[in-house]
């Protein structure tokens, strides 16, 4: 019988712009302060993006060392796959601007819209096209820049966001205490309201209403989202747990979409693990979307937290409303 084939994660990489917005900035902007922001979501500061920074652009920095990491070049790539929900155009893909910033010719990119669960989604996706043997070198990033979708004077919402990008490299392996071991996806498609951006697509095409009614900024039902996140995150990590026989002593390390720092305790309480074993960068760069879990990945493997053998749950949720998560082996 032929070793079972999956996908492992063979490179990391991260990028944050350099231009940081505080809850002290906020302060001059809106009416909040720093002590409000901190205590009902733990985030103190945010990044934005440059002028000259652009969805494609972080994906492509990105990128870069996590190829570098993976010991490959561009030219060997087969396949990329970007999960964002604020690409760089209507069309084509994000996907395709990162292939060209990248000089990898004539392979398959396309995007991956499922919010902030995006990158779990696409990760899973990667893993199928690895396992099945169509391709052996697959890009999966994750990248927003919601800061151009931040309405900042709805003040409930704006203090959330910041741009990121995330990325990994995955390539095939039969050695059974590597790759991505397990991964649950899935949609309530009648939360859609939940989080959306409702302008600018079929149902409501651009017009001078669209831009006068704000509908082209992130609208968002806070305490139903808040709810939404806490019971998921916890049957998530149930779910992943009982899926794969592990208990708190065996996993290294929960990668959460970051959120909300009140949600992330909740869950994980629940399941005794220690706040030490999950990766918590919120404080510092706020919800990222679909970059948010890749980026804290790349970011515990950079510090040295996880490395080869360590074993990590990933667990993002999502407009949609979706939800995701993979046990993975390093």
């Amino acid at each position: 019988m032929a070793d079972l084939v999956r996908a492992a994660i063979t490179g990391l990489g991260g990028y944050v712009p350099q231009k940081i917005l505080s809850n002290e900035d906020f302060e001059k902007l809106i009416d909040t302060s720093d002590e409000w922001i901190t205590k009902r979501t733990g985030i103190k500061e945010r990044r934005i993006a440059g002028e000259n920074e652009t969805t494609a652009t972080m994906a492509a920095d990105a990128a870069r060392p996590a190829l570098a990491d993976a010991g490959i070049g561009a030219d060997e790539l087969d396949l990329i796959i970007c999960a964002t929900i604020s690409p760089e155009m209507t069309f084509p893909a994000t996907a395709c601007f990162v292939q060209q910033a990248l000089g990898a010719k004539n392979i398959p990119a396309f995007d991956l819209g499922a919010a902030c669960s995006g990158f779990v989604y696409a990760l899973a996706a990667g893993d199928q096209f690895v396992r099945t043997g169509m391709y052996k070198n697959v890009l999966v990033i994750g990248a927003d820049t919601l800061s151009r979708l931040t309405d900042y004077e709805d003040r409930s919402s704006c203090i959330l966001f910041g741009d990121a990008a995330g990325a990994a490299v995955l390539q095939p392996t039969t050695d059974p205490g590597k790759g991505i071991e397990y991964s649950v996806l899935g949609c309530d498609g009648a939360g859609w309201d939940y989080i959306c951006v409702p302008g600018g697509g079929s149902r409501h095409p651009a017009s001078h209403k669209t831009v006068d009614d704000k509908m082209h900024y992130i609208k968002m039902r806070g305490r139903e989202v808040f709810r939404f996140a806490v019971e998921k995150m916890e049957w998530l990590m149930a779910d992943c747990m009982e899926k794969c026989c592990l208990n708190v002593d065996d996993v290294d390390l929960i990668v959460p979409h970051q959120v909300n720092i009140r949600i992330i305790k909740a869950a994980v309480e629940k399941f005794s693990f220690p706040i030490e074993k999950v990766a918590l960068n919120i404080d510092r760069y706020g919800n990222s979307s679909a970059a948010s879990v890749p980026f804290a990945l790349a970011e515990a493997y950079e510090d040295g937290r996880i490395g080869p053998g360590s074993v990590v749950i990933l667990l993002a949720f999502g407009a949609g409303l979706t939800w995701a998560a993979s046990v993975v082996r390093l």
